[in-house]
């Protein structure tokens, strides 16, 4: 039973997914949609990619927090839950995230342990009660040391 439901909501769109990321660049607009499908890489099989031919809806909504010199601090929630969407989409702006050496550049001017992508906040009704829960995870702290050092450059 339990299952079904999330399983229903998922389909639906109804549960929500917020994360934060430090992506490369200064976005200009204070928040935005990418509305893009994605599906396989033509070439590179283990890749995903924008794909308008084979892709399958995929939508993600983002909000500016922080700007810095060469980096924005941004907020993504999907509306839909492909694999590696947001990389993806953030990648075909022209503004990878930081440390996604398969979606953006190959080195990264930080020590850091794969991309700057963090699930904030898991939305869902739960399948006995039907009230509304959210959980939520702080930043880890080697991000938030990250966003320190942004701050300060």
């Amino acid at each position: 039973m339990a299952h079904n439901s999330i399983s229903q909501q998922l389909k639906e769109h109804s549960i929500t997914r917020r994360y934060a990321a430090i992506v490369h660049g200064v976005l200009k607009d204070d928040e935005g949609t990418i509305n893009a499908p994605i599906g396989r890489h033509p070439i590179d099989r283990k890749k995903m990619s924008i794909n308008e031919k084979n892709g399958r809806d995929a939508i993600t909504h983002y909000r500016v927090l922080e700007r810095f010199r060469q980096y924005t601090y941004i907020e993504c929630q999907l509306e839909t839950g492909r694999t590696h969407q947001i990389r993806v989409h953030m990648a075909s702006t022209g503004h990878p995230l930081l440390g996604d050496s398969v979606y953006g550049p190959a080195k990264c001017p930080f020590r850091l342990n794969g991309q700057t992508l963090h699930a904030g906040v898991l939305g869902i009704i739960h399948p006995r009660t039907g009230e509304y829960m959210e959980f939520s995870a702080p930043l880890p702290d080697y991000f938030e040391e990250l966003l320190r050092k942004l701050r300060t450059t």
